[in-house]
Order: structure tokens, then C-alpha cells, then sequence
């Protein structure tokens, strides 16, 4: 079966209806064990779309970061995260929503093509979800492509303070490597409490130590 290519018959619609200003949004991070969950909201100039714009996990890293600098040098781009922290206090999906409500924030914007089958319910303006999105927009692979190299690199760089993870490669998500040096390096301010391995691991150690 091909793939879907993605097009921009979802903006121009979005347009037909009197949009002015449309935005593909996307976020990456749910699933990891550690770091923040980031979001991007992305304008595309219809006359300067970067050719090959895929969902970003049909990407290479190398296709990934070439398209970053073309998607950044020729649109409106705005990234926004949630931290660890109100990922704890708030929950994932929620944290997830709040990401993207910033970074439609941070773009002139009237209506939103949102990833997924559920419209955030801060963001300001009109919307429409897309699921599966990031393989049929143009615009919200776009803001995948942007999401995820940005969040790939705060990882390499919190795997430089945090060295053992594997953070570099895995950027968080809960690999082998992974929770095996979570048993034997422990817990860092950057892992999720509420997140199921990290909560347990922190009930153990509670239990052992009391």
C-alpha cells in the first residue's frame, strides 16, 4: 500500500470558508518516559511549501533536520512545550493540549488543522481536527518535522547533564536501555512521576527505605 502524501487541500478549504491565517499544529512527547512534551504551530506560504513534507516518523533524522531548516527559513513557525511538571499535575493529554494551545499563541492565527480527533479547548480560535493529520496536511507535517527535531535536540542536550539514559538516542521513550539504567542510575527531575515504570520505581525505593 503507497503512502499518503500529504497536501494543502485542508488549509485551502479552511480558506474558501474565510480563514485568513491557517495553521497546521502538531505535538511530539506523549509517550516518552522523561522531558517535555512539545508542540509546533506552523503558517506555510502557499507559493514556498519545501518539497518531500512527510509525517515526521516516516523521516530519516537527516531528512528530519534538512526539512527543519527549510520549513523554518520560508513559514511562520511557533514552538511551545509542557513540562515535566505539568505533565505530573496536569496529565499527558492535557499537558499535550496546553503545548499546542501556546504555540498557536505564538503565531497570528484564525484557524487551527489540529493532529488527532480532539481540539484542545484553549486555543483561541477555529479549528478543525485531523486524525492522522501529520501524513494528509502539509501544514501539520510541517509542524511535526519542527516538534520533533526540536524536542530530539533538548534531549541530546539533557542527555549531555544526564548522561546513562540514552536520551540521545531514544529521546526519552521507555527503550530497554532505557529502564534498565532507571533501575540502576534511578530517577532524574526529568522523568515523569506519574508516568507508570518511574512511579513504581519511586514506590519501591519509598517502601525499601521506610
Amino acid at each position: 500500500m503507497d503512502a499518503i502524501i500529504p497536501d494543502f487541500s485542508h488549509e485551502t478549504a479552511a480558506r474558501t470558508r474565510g480563514a485568513l491565517w491557517v495553521v497546521g499544529v502538531d505535538e511530539v512527547g506523549r509517550g516518552p518516559l522523561a522531558g517535555p512534551v512539545t508542540a509546533c504551530a506552523a503558517r506555510l506560504d502557499p507559493d514556498r511549501i519545501p518539497q518531500g513534507l512527510r509525517d515526521s516518523k516516516m523521516l530519516t533524522a537527516a531528512r528530519r533536520e534538512e526539512l527543519y531548516l527549510e520549513i523554518v527559513a520560508v513559514a511562520e513557525v511557533s514552538v511551545a512545550h509542557a513540562s515535566v511538571e505539568e505533565i505530573d499535575s496536569l496529565n499527558i493529554l492535557r499537558a499535550s493540549h496546553l503545548a499546542m494551545e501556546r504555540a498557536v499563541a505564538g503565531l497570528k492565527a484564525d484557524h487551527a488543522l489540529i493532529d488527532g480527533n480532539m481540539i484542545p479547548r484553549g486555543l483561541g480560535c477555529a479549528a478543525t481536527a485531523i486524525i492522522g493529520g501529520d501524513a494528509r496536511c502539509l501544514s501539520i507535517a510541517a509542524a511535526s518535522i519542527v516538534a520533533k527535531v526540536t524536542r530530539d535536540r533538548i534531549m541530546v542536550d539533557l542527555a549531555q547533564q544526564h548522561p546513562g539514559y540514552g536520551w540521545e538516542a531514544n529521546a526519552g521513550y521507555p527503550t530497554r536501555a532505557h529502564l534498565n539504567a532507571l533501575q540502576i542510575l534511578g530517577v532524574t527531575p526529568w522523568h515523569r512521576r506519574s508516568f507508570k515504570p518511574v512511579h513504581n520505581m519511586l514506590y519501591q525505593e519509598v517502601s525499601v527505605s521506610s
